[in-house]
C-alpha cells in the first residue's frame, strides 16, 4: 500500500539556506513545506521600524520580537532568551522571521580558500573538510549567480598579492562596486606598510539584477537595505513559494520524530497559542541557524550518536579599533562594508596561530561621535563643530581571528523555558591558545594603523573581544553530518547551515553554506 505524506520534503527554517534548498527542490518539481518559526514581514514595514527605532547601531532592535519565537537579543522576550554562561558573551545576532538573519547582514560573500579546506593536512591544526574547493567551485559559482554577487576578478584574495585567486570557472555575476573615498584612502595607506587590501565580494547589485535595483549607497545595509539592492533570504523563500512550495509561518518546530528504521518520519510544531501540529515527509532539512538547529536536535534526542550535537561552536570572534585620525576620511558614504586587509589570511604561520582578517566598518559615525562628546560635556555650537570635525576623521577597523573547533564551546539546553514551554538555548564560549597566539600580531597591526593614519585618539578598548556569529566529517564517531550534509544517524535528515562547517576560517561563511545547500538539494531531489 502506498504511504501518504504531507510533502516530499519539509524544510525547517525560512532563512537564506532553507530558502535555497526549498527553491531548488521546488524547481525540481518536488512538493515542499517550509516551516518558519517567525512571521512574514515585508521590507516596507521593516524599513519603517528601522527609521522609528532609536539606536541605529542596534541591528536586531527594529525586528519583530515574538514571545513564541524570540530573536537572539534586543527585545522584551529576546533579551532573556539565550543564556550565555561562558567567559565570552556569545549571543549571535540572529532573527526569526521569513528571510532570517540576512535581513541585516553586511552582504559579504567570500569563497573559502583551497587551503581552508585542508587546515590539518597543511598546518597540523583543526580538521580537514571531507570536501574540497575544486568540488565546491561550480556550486560556489551557482550560489553567486543566484545571490547576485559583485566582486573583483583580479584580486588575490589570499592576501599574498599574486595572480587572481582562488581560481574561478566564470567571472563574478556583477562587477565590483566603485570604492568610496574612505575605502580608497585606507587601501592606499595600508599598502605603504606592507598590507594587501582587496575588494570584499558582496551581495549588493551594481546593476539591475533579478528584480533588484542598483545599490544607491544608503549606508544602512545593516540593519536593512531600504531598496532591496542587497540580497536577503526572503528572496529564495518566495522563489520556492512561486514554484509551488507551501510556507507556514509562526510554526515553531519542537520535536522531530524518529521511526523504528532510524529514518525521520515526522515533525511536530507549535502555533503561537500552543496548539501542536504533526507533519510527515520523505525527507527533512533543518536550516534553523547555528544555535536553533542543535537546540532542536537536542530537544528531539536525535542525530547525536557521536555526542557532537551542539559542540565545537565557532564564532567569528575578534577585536576592533576605532580612531580619530589626522586627515578627513568621511566614513559613512556608500555601503557599510567594502574592503578587506587579507595579508594574514593564509600562510605557514597557521601552523602556529590562527589567521587574521581586518576589514573596514563604513557605518555613519555621527551618533557614536555625538554620544561621546555629550558624555564629555561638550554642548551648543562647539558640539556641532566637533561632531562635524570628528565624524569626518573617524576610522574603525574590525578584525576576525581564526578559531578551531573545540568541544568546550557549545550549545546546550537550559532548564529555563520560553513562552511555549520549550527549553531556552544556553551557550558556553571561550577563546583558546591557537587564537590567542594571533593576538600579538593583530595588536601590532593596530599600532601600525595608528601610526600610518596619525591617530590622535583611540575611542574603544582594543583588548575587548567582539563576539559574532560554525560539524561535518567522514567519521560518524566524531561528526554529525557527512560530506553531503546528511546526518550519519538518519538517512533522510539533512542539515543546511554554517553550523556544520569543520573550520571557521576568517571570512563570512554564508556563501559556502549556500553552495553546500544547493549541492544538498540536488542530491535530495535525485533520491526523493
Amino acid at each position: 500500500m502506498t504511504r501518504e505524506y504531507d510533502a516530499d520534503v519539509i524544510v525547517i527554517g525560512g532563512g537564506i539556506l532553507g530558502g535555497a534548498v526549498a527553491a531548488s527542490l521546488s524547481q525540481q518539481r518536488k512538493s515542499v513545506i517550509v516551516l518558519e518559526s517567525g512571521p512574514d514581514v515585508r521590507r516596507a514595514s521593516l524599513v519603517s521600524a528601522f527609521r522609528n527605532y532609536g539606536n541605529k547601531s542596534d541591528y536586531n532592535g527594529p525586528y519583530p520580537d515574538q514571545p513564541w519565537a524570540p530573536k537572539s537579543s534586543t527585545g522584551k522576550y529576546s533579551d532573556q532568551y539565550i543564556e550565555s554562561v561562558g567567559p565570552i558573551l556569545q549571543k549571535p545576532s540572529y532573527l526569526r522571521l521569513v528571510g532570517g538573519t540576512t535581513w541585516h547582514w553586511g552582504g559579504a560573500t567570500w569563497r573559502m580558500l583551497p587551503n581552508d579546506f585542508r587546515l590539518h593536512s597543511l598546518y597540523g591544526q583543526g580538521r580537514d573538510w571531507p570536501v574540497g574547493y575544486d568540488e565546491l567551485e561550480p556550486w560556489y559559482q551557482l550560489a553567486e549567480e543566484q545571490i547576485g554577487v559583485s566582486g573583483s576578478d583580479t584580486d588575490d584574495q589570499s592576501g599574498q598579492g599574486g595572480q587572481p585567486f582562488p581560481h574561478r570557472s566564470k567571472p563574478y555575476p556583477m562587477k565590483q562596486q566603485p570604492w568610496a573615498y574612505l575605502t580608497q584612502q585606507v587601501a592606499d595607506k595600508v599598502s605603504t606598510i606592507g598590507h594587501q587590501f582587496v575588494d570584499e565580494p558582496n551581495a549588493r547589485a551594481t546593476r539591475p539584477y533579478a528584480g533588484r535595483p542598483t545599490c544607491a549607497g544608503n549606508n544602512n545595509c545593516a540593519p536593512i537595505c531600504p531598496i532591496g539592492a542587497q540580497f536577503s533570504g526572503d528572496r529564495p523563500v518566495y522563489w520556492a513559494v512561486d514554484q509551488g512550495a507551501k510556507l507556514l509561518t509562526n510554526a515553531v518546530v519542537y520535536r522531530i520524530e524518529r521511526g523504528a528504521d532510524r529514518k525521520i518520519t515526522a515533525v511536530h510544531y507549535k502555533t503561537p497559542d500552543g496548539k501542536s501540529v504533526r507533519l510527515t515527509a520523505r525527507y527533512f532539512v533543518i536550516a534553523a541557524h547555528g544555535v536553533e538547529t542543535p537546540k532542536l536536535l537536542l530537544m528531539s534526542g536525535i542525530a547525536n550518536s557521536s555526542g557532537q550535537v551542539g559542540r565545537n561552536m565557532m564564532g567569528h570572534t575578534g577585536r576592533s579599533i576605532a580612531m580619530l585620525v589626522k586627515d578627513p576620511l568621511w566614513a559613512g558614504r556608500g555601503p557599510t562594508q567594502q574592503g578587506s586587509i587579507n595579508t594574514r589570511r593564509d600562510g605557514t604561520f597557521r601552523s602556529e596561530h590562527g589567521s587574521i582578517r581586518h576589514f573596514l566598518d563604513n557605518t555613519v559615525p555621527n551618533e557614536i561621535i555625538a554620544r561621546r562628546l555629550i558624555d564629555q560635556g561638550v554642548v551648543g555650537k562647539e558640539l556641532d563643530e566637533r561632531i562635524r570635525h570628528d565624524a569626518a576623521r573617524y576610522l574603525k577597523i574590525a578584525s576576525y581571528v581564526e578559531v578551531l573547533p573545540d568541544a568546550r564551546n557549545r550549545v546546550t539546553l537550559s532548564a529555563n523555558k520560553d513562552a511555549l514551554g520549550l527549553p531556552k538555548p544556553q551557550t558556553t564560549y571561550d577563546m583558546f591558545d591557537y587564537s590567542l597566539r594571533a593576538l600579538p600580531r593583530l595588536l601590532g597591526d593596530y599600532g601600525d594603523f595608528q601610526r600610518v593614519f596619525n591617530a590622535s585618539d583611540v575611542l574603544n578598548d582594543v583588548n575587548a573581544w567582539v563576539p559574532s556569529s560554525h560539524i561535518m566529517g567522514n567519521d560518524p564517531k566524531d561528526s554529525v553530518v557527512d560530506r553531503d550534509c546528511r546526518t550519519h544517524d538518519h538517512a533522510n535528515l539533512f542539515i543546511a547551515g554554517t553550523g556544520v562547517h569543520p573550520s571557521s576560517s576568517v571570512v563570512n561563511p554564508t556563501l559556502t553554506g549556500y553552495a553546500l545547500a544547493l549541492r544538498m538539494a540536488k542530491l535530495i531531489g535525485a533520491e526523493v
